[in-house]
């Protein structure tokens, strides 16, 4: 019989240190922006060195959200999903951390991939300056700004990975 907390939090959400053994075979890994409308969506290359923007989804209701978010990451090839953990300026967590959590809870039942979570401090803001600088309309960066933002967490992640070294799966 499970425990209280394992029947409470899914086991596949794992630390960035245990992704790498996930990652084996060709697997890609990648990283989601939670909005409140649409969900942000990056892959990495089969090497996992870099980030590359997917169209976002456009949210309606959970069951549909997750079914084109599992069909998207099949089709990628995924082993792991990173998603951006929105923490306060002061390392708190407020509402929008809590509602990451409770989707990553309510996906993670769905599926064996594992889910890690990242900081994602400023990371809309470092995409649209990104964008900016791409000399990107403002009507064009706000179809792109959210996918642009997963990928610029999942290219910390992938550099973490890669400083954690061929070690990194034994940490």
């Amino acid at each position: 019989m499970p425990s209280q907390k394992e029947s409470r939090a899914p086991l596949n959400i794992v630390a960035i240190e245990d992704l790498p053994p996930r990652l084996s075979g060709g697997k890609t890994l990648a990283g989601l922006d939670l909005g409140d409308k649409t969900i942000g969506v990056a892959v990495s290359d089969r090497s996992l060195s870099f980030a590359h923007p997917r169209p976002v989804i456009i949210r309606k209701k959970f069951t549909l959200d997750a079914a084109s978010l599992l069909d998207l990451l099949g089709q990628e090839n995924t082993g792991a999903v990173v998603i951006g953990l929105p923490v306060n300026m002061d390392g708190s967590e407020g509402p929008r951390a809590q509602a990451s959590r409770a989707f990553v809870r309510n996906i993670a039942r769905l599926t064996d991939l594992p889910f890690a979570f990242w900081d994602e401090r400023l990371s809309t803001v470092a995409a649209e300056r990104n964008l900016i600088e791409m000399d990107m309309s403002r009507a064009k960066r706000k179809t792109k700004i959210d996918s642009a933002a997963a990928a610029f967490i999942l290219q910390g992640v992938l550099d973490r990975l890669h400083a954690l070294g061929g070690d990194a799966g034994s940490v």
